[in-house]
């Protein structure tokens, strides 16, 4: 039916024509539009609710910045920082030459915006684009006093929309040199200085700004970046560097010449400073690690300006004792051998990783000075023993306490480079026990437990600890400390913490929350994290217990107190020695990393200190101190470890039998599962021959011993004897059932022993005695030529003979008055003339049978000549003329020579040279403690 003239179909015809009229692309382009402002008006509406949620301008809050308050443990207050140090000026009080270097630092167009640099926000925005949000900024200086006066740090889109609106605001209500003025009374410079004013007192001693030189004002105008890192009391290199950044900014916007900037990076630094650097701060090494944390945790906060409360860690007393120990005095109880040992502490609680006391140097003297206790890294020599060696071999093989490992020799480093790898006491046991070896610290076992559970495994396990590796590669003397990684005390406590909780790691930490003034607040304790299984933690610490009581640890050692520790040194390729020293160890309630060192060489290279244990001083009587008047409580063992008696040198390990000595048994631990079942029968005994008898045949002169033994089993007979009650050796080990023992002495009894020996027990001895005969004496000759001639030039009588039989010795009788003598022959003098002699010689058996033996007694005589006309020959000589016979000389005889003697050795001193690599490296011989 027709309605106006048309067709239903007709009209539905007319309107596809029209439809098909309209082009695509005005649709998308309709469609766009309505998106585009869609998003443009919410945006907006989003912009327009930021900016009319802003804090209001308020004056009081322009003028200085708000102090940082800082609570202990207790909640109680022990450091306000940025409300001291403060000197306040007015722009008319500022250089030029200052003016145009803060400018061109900070905002070069700051006389010209508005409070906004649209040419610095277009580029902010395509280095946010390609770089992600936040990585550069566009802040002008009167951004930074709006961000820095009334908003939070935080680097969000709300917060820098209405930075920008409030830094439009402050320009309508203050001129340009008012903004600048709030801005230089207000950045922190560093050196607890607060203010251009102050800064330049402290480091220049200059108190009109109009007297500053262009190097100095360069040098101010670029403390704010990073006012600790460019102080230049600390690390003039630093400064000179962000000074030359300075220079080269105020030459390009044509503030200085170029022959100006150069003029001025001629001056030494160093001799710009006062002599006198103002007083550290209290605890200063602890509120360095509080800024750090607050810096990197929290985004954009300021301690020094922010008006912050910040909760810590920090326990008073020990903070104080550390302190005490890390300064000069006569009360000190440390020996420092000199004022140039450097050293770092840290102590933690054991149960959560908090940051209890933090020693960063020794006699500090300076303003937030360098901390050697979380800024100084250095090689951590064998105590990292248990984080890449025995750690992971538990970890990952469940190796138990007993695991042997031969230390036969120096490991050899194979590869290019070569070298080798010593104990550092140059000695080697053969197979020994992981307890032994980590307790006494030595290299060569250290590194084949390292090759044994794999590079990689090791550096995973030692990267859930906290411990990074350079190149994230692990080298082979990295396994005891002497390669390429590096750590602080603050990592190597937060790492050996884990160890005394169970195997729970969290990143040691000062923080625990921050309150903002406006009542916000962030918490900042870390998550704890499981890096190891409960096995690991409780063996690992188990041989470190043993490391302080038995091991070279000893000096660190607390009687009576539950204490796992592992000392370390490194060394040095050239010299012998060690430049770092350390000590790291734990009970149930604190963890301490202890670090000494930091001597250099003419040259300024690390040189080698000369006492590696002050570590262990500080570490023992810090330790000792603050656990007093503290319950300490023992490590538990957990379910998945196993105490087991084992007979000692068991490979595999095996359990004692009923006969194994007490003296071989040792207690070890194994994870559950892995314990030994077997039982040594090693000390086993067996049945015992029987039967035994021994003969002795004296036309052959020889022993037969004989016995029986009935049993199938593959044994081996050990016979030994023991003469005349001597003692007793080994003759024979034999399959067979009888020996024959030959050669045997004369008159002497043997008792014959035999024992049974299956290859792992033996029996009891059975035991039989024989005697054998003696030899027939043999008859000894007399001396044969005898003679005594009288010599008168001498006035002596020589007396000689021979003698040809048995050696003896010569018993010689002259008148009746005898002596023996080993010669064959004497000398008598003293005679008179006309005097007799009788003289008889005997020999005497010296050796065997013939012992005692006298021969046949030969005999001659001689009168001495009367030579003396007038005397009457039928004279008889005076009495008492006689020569003495004891008195006559002795026959020419050798002395005996003295006894070989050698000087006591001295007992080994062993003065631990842990990681010696000889220089800590692989091409070098190593040999590390």
């Amino acid at each position: 039916m027709a309605e106006n003239g048309q067709t239903r179909t007709a009209r539905r015809q007319q309107k596809k024509k029209k439809n098909r009229k309209k082009p695509i692309w005005k649709r998308i382009l309709l469609i766009g539009f309505i998106i585009v402002l869609a998003i443009g008006i919410g945006v907006g509406g989003l912009f327009t609710y930021w900016i009319a949620t802003a804090p209001d301008i308020d004056t009081a809050q322009l003028s200085d910045p708000f102090s940082s308050s800082f609570l202990d443990q207790n909640g109680d207050e022990f450091a306000v920082l940025g409300a001291q140090n403060r000197k306040k000026i007015n722009y008319e009080d500022l250089p030029q030459v200052l003016i145009d270097a803060v400018t061109a630092t900070e905002d070069v167009r700051f006389f010209e915006h508005h409070g906004i640099d649209l040419r610095r926000i277009g580029g902010a925005i395509l280095a946010n684009f390609s770089n992600g949000f936040g990585s550069q900024g566009a802040s002008t200086i009167t951004q930074q006093v709006v961000e820095k006066s009334f908003l939070s740090p935080e680097k969000e889109l709300k917060l820098k929309v209405q930075e920008q609106w409030l830094a439009l605001k402050l320009e309508r209500q203050y001129s340009k040199e008012e903004i600048l003025e709030m801005y230089l009374n207000k950045i922190f410079y560093g050196a607890g200085a607060w203010g251009v004013g102050q800064a330049a007192e402290t480091y220049f001693g200059v108190t009109d700004l109009h007297d500053l030189t262009l190097p100095q004002a360069a040098i101010l105008a670029g403390l704010p970046q990073r006012p600790t890192a460019y102080n230049p009391f600390q690390n003039p290199d630093l400064t000179e560097g962000r000074m030359d950044t300075v220079l080269k900014l105020m030459v390009r916007h044509g503030k200085i010449t170029q022959a100006q900037a150069d003029e001025a990076r001629e001056v030494d630094i160093p001799s710009m400073l006062v002599e006198t650097q103002p007083d550290s701060t209290p605890y200063e090494a602890f509120l360095q690690q509080v800024e750090k944390e607050v810096k990197e945790k929290v985004d954009g906060a300021d301690i020094f300006s922010d008006g912050l409360k910040v909760y810590t860690t920090l326990d008073p007393s020990i903070q104080d004792h550390v302190e005490f120990l890390l300064t000069d005095s006569a009360e000190n109880p440390i020996p420092y051998p000199d004022d140039e040992m450097k050293a770092g502490m840290v102590i933690l609680d054991t149960k959560n990783g908090a940051i209890k006391a933090i020693g960063g140097s020794r006699n500090n003297d300076g303003n937030w000075g360098y901390n050697y206790a979380t800024q100084g890294t250095y090689q951590p020599g064998s105590t990292i023993k248990p984080i890449l060696d025995y750690g992971p071999a538990i970890e990952y093989d469940k190796m138990s306490t007993y695991h042997l490992i031969n230390d036969d020799k120096p490991y050899e480093i194979a590869g290019t480079d070569g070298g080798t790898i010593n104990n550092w006491n140059r000695k080697y046991s053969g197979w020994i026990t992981a307890r032994y070896a980590l307790s006494q610290s030595l290299n060569v076992p250290a590194v084949k437990i390292f090759e044994e559970v794999g590079r990689e495994n090791a550096k995973t396990f030692a990267k859930g600890l906290g411990i990074t590796f350079p190149k994230d590669q692990v080298q082979l003397t990295d396994a005891i400390g002497g390669a390429e990684a590096q750590v602080s005390p603050l990592q190597l406590a937060g790492a050996y913490r884990a160890f005394g909780n169970e195997g729970i790691y969290n990143e040691p930490y000062a923080v625990t929350k921050v309150e903002f003034p406006d009542g916000r607040v962030v918490e900042l304790v870390p998550e704890p994290e499981a890096v190891m299984s409960d096995y690991t933690a409780y063996m690992i610490t188990d041989m470190l217990k043993t490391s302080v009581t038995e091991g070279v640890g000893y000096k660190a050692n607390v009687p009576g107190l539950p204490l796992a520790a592992k000392t370390g040194t490194t060394n040095l390729k050239d010299k012998p020695g060690s430049p770092d020293s350390w000590l790291a160890g734990y009970t149930t309630n604190y963890t301490m990393a202890v670090w000494t060192g930091g001597y250099t060489d003419d040259e300024g290279k690390r040189d080698v200190m000369p006492d590696t244990e002050i570590s262990h001083a500080l570490f023992k009587n810090t330790m000792e101190t603050i656990s007093q008047g503290i319950d300490t409580a023992d490590f538990a063992k957990p379910n998945s470890v196993v105490e087991v008696a084992v007979e000692n040198g068991s490979n595999p390990a095996t359990l004692p039998s009923k006969y194994t000595p007490s003296s071989q048994i040792i207690t070890e631990l194994f994870v559950k599962g892995t314990e030994p079942t077997k039982t040594s029968k090693k000390f086993d005994e067996i049945d015992p021959v029987s039967g035994l008898k021994a003969t002795y045949d004296e036309a052959a002169n020889v022993i037969r011993v004989d016995w029986q033994y009935n049993s199938e089993d593959d044994v081996t007979f050990d016979v030994s004897a023991a003469i005349n009650g001597g003692e007793k050796q080994n003759l024979s080990s034999t399959e067979d059932k009888s020996i024959e023992i030959t050669e045997v002495e004369p008159d002497a009894e043997y008792v014959i022993e035999v024992v049974v020996n299956d290859g792992t027990s033996t029996s009891k001895p059975a035991t039989a005695s024989v005697k054998t005969k003696g030899e027939q004496e043999e008859e000894l000759p007399g001396v044969s030529g005898l003679s005594a001639e009288y010599i008168e030039e001498s006035s002596i009588i020589d007396v000689s003979w021979d003698y040809n039989g048995p050696p003896a010795a010569y018993e010689v009788s002259v008148n009746g008055q005898v002596q023996t003598v080993d010669s064959k022959g004497i000398e008598i003098s003293g005679g008179s003339p006309g005097q007799s002699y009788t003289i008889t010689v005997t020999p005497i058996g010296k050796n065997g049978a013939n012992e005692g033996v006298r021969g046949i007694t030969e005999s001659t005589s001689l009168t001495i000549p009367n030579t003396d006309e007038n005397t009457n020959p039928d004279t008889n000589p005076e009495p008492g003329n006689e020569p003495e016979p004891g008195n006559e000389p002795e026959p020419d005889q050798e002395p005996e020579p003295e006894p070989d003697t050698e000087p006591e050795p001295n007992p080994d001193q062993e003065t631990e040279q842990e990681n010696n690599p000889d220089n800590g490296q692989e091409d070098t011989e190593t040999n590390t403690e």
